[in-house]
């Protein structure tokens, strides 16, 4: 129950100011049993049984010393079954439907009149009451993730859970619209310790969450304009395999296999890197005996011990941030090193040294393609400090992952992907130099392992597990795609970019 002010308008009914002041809180905290409005001089209160259709019941207040005394109490006496004018010390109320009276239609239109009757002032406060309360179900929420394929569903005032399906959001057709109590009181409920205070402190928090059975969700909770936002971000209980995932066996296990130095899993917000690389890590833990350490913001993947040792440390309730966790892991005699995202130059540069120190150090990036990661990083850096990035990255990045998800042929998505393997001179040369074109040629040599996005989307199409519109709408140089598909391209060579 949050106050605001409303500008309504002049000469405007009291229904309609009304369902102007309605709308304002459906948006702000849900659908309100109870509106209640005022200025300096007029108190309006009105009242419905449910939370749908018209409103009841109104009790008003007005002040003693209206123009329109004379007129109102002519009113008053006009609709006797429909009002009651109670003259009291230092003001005028109005209470309709009478006492033991009941509720019809013909009140409304009385509302309506007793418009003209009174000015009404154009700038109100005004705060809604009685809203839903019962309790969100979450286990009906995660059933209604899977059963839809949904990857989020976000919850907010006044609407029904919004299903994020193929990229798409939908609205549920079958649950019912939320007030801000009833998201207010879920995160409460489902939040670990500390973090509702975090929220109440800070006005957002992110945590992991589990349905035993069903999965787990990051749920990240929000304030936006006083009103709460919640959104579930479902993962599976057990972690997808390549396979499952429709990326490529081959190159997956081969930057598993790796012993020590740096892999990149990039691309934008929602294209799938988490689970990318859950995968990834699932794999070296079903292969591998190895101790791996992973650090994260919220846990969202849930390993099990297999044939390694897996610790999972969340930001917050663990450790205090990115950068002193992967320093600290080098105390923890760590084989393999999870960052959940490189946000900060202090993460970074902690990146940087574990691998350089040894260790499989496995992170995420947000990059359109593969070969601008390096300079992604670079940029975080001080000038004076960028040339020795550069040489860093050069002796310790072995491989980097970018992914999209394309709509596939039939529905649903599937990622398409783009490898930057490390392992020829050129590309190594090109990252000291940090420049992207010459990664991008380096990428396309035979003796590299790389891919370009436009190879496996080609490679994709043919399948026929995409349509051509996609494909190119997915592919970073539609130009280069339309060569490679009409068997016309040339992959450049090395010495064709600025004098090389």
């Amino acid at each position: 129950m949050s106050e605001f002010v409303l500008g309504t308008g002049q000469k405007q009914t009291l229904r309609n100011i009304l369902r102007l002041v309605e709308a304002d809180i459906v948006k702000r905290e849900g659908v309100p049993r109870r509106i209640r409005l005022w200025t300096d001089k007029i108190v309006i209160e009105v009242k419905r049984p449910d939370l749908h259709g018209d409103f009841e019941h109104y009790d008003i207040v007005l002040p003693k010393d209206l123009d329109e005394t004379h007129t109102l109490v002519q009113f008053a006496e006009s609709h006797p079954n429909e009002i009651t004018l109670e003259d009291q010390e230092y003001s005028w109320r109005i209470i309709s439907p009478p006492k033991d009276k009941a509720f019809t239609p013909q009140i409304l239109e009385a509302i309506n009149t007793l418009s003209t009757v009174v000015s009404l002032p154009e700038v109100w406060r005004a705060e809604g009451h009685d809203f839903r309360v019962e309790n969100i179900n979450v286990e009906m929420l995660f059933h209604a993730m899977v059963q839809y394929h949904a990857s989020d569903v976000h919850l907010t005032s006044g609407l029904n859970p919004v299903f994020r399906i193929d990229n798409d959001t939908r609205y549920s057709e079958i649950m019912t619209p939320l007030s801000s109590v009833q998201i207010l009181d879920l995160v409460q409920r489902i939040a670990p310790l500390g973090f509702w205070e975090e929220f109440e402190n800070y006005k957002q928090t992110s945590f992991s969450y589990h349905q035993a059975g069903v999965g787990y969700a990051r749920v990240s909770a929000f304030i936006k304009h006083g009103t709460p936002h919640c959104t579930f971000r479902y993962l599976p209980e057990k972690v997808p395999s390549f396979e499952e995932l429709n990326v490529p066996p081959e190159q997956m296990q081969a930057l598993a296999k790796t012993p020590r130095g740096l892999i990149i899993i990039s691309g934008m917000t929602g294209s799938g890197k988490t689970t990318t690389m859950a995968a990834l890590v699932d794999w070296i833990n079903t292969h591998k005996s190895l101790h791996i350490l992973t650090i994260e913001n919220p846990v969202e993947y849930v390993h099990v011990n297999k044939k390694s040792i897996v610790s999972q440390r969340s930001l917050g309730s663990d450790v205090g941030s990115f950068a002193e966790a992967v320093t600290g892991a080098l105390r923890h005699d760590p084989d393999v090193i999870l960052i959940g995202e490189m946000r900060d130059p202090d993460t970074i540069r902690a990146a940087i040294n574990a691998a350089a120190t040894g260790h499989l150090v496995i992170s995420t990036l947000h990059s359109n393609t593969s070969y601008e990661v390096v300079n992604r990083i670079v940029s975080f850096f001080d000038p004076i400090e960028r040339d020795l990035v550069r040489l860093q990255l050069r002796d310790c990045l072995k491989g980097v992952i970018c992914q999209r998800l394309v709509p596939r042929i039939g529905g649903g998505r599937v990622p398409a992907l783009e490898f930057m393997f490390n392992d020829i001179k050129p590309i190594g040369d090109a990252i000291l130099k940090g420049d992207t074109d010459l990664i991008r040629v380096g990428m396309q040599q035979t003796v590299s392992h790389s891919i370009l996005f436009e190879t496996y989307l080609l490679k994709m199409f043919k399948a026929n597990v995409i349509d051509l519109e996609r494909a190119r709408e997915t592919c970073t140089d539609v130009s280069v795609f339309d060569q490679m598909r009409m068997g016309t391209y040339s992959v450049p060579r090395l010495d064709s970019i600025k004098g090389v």
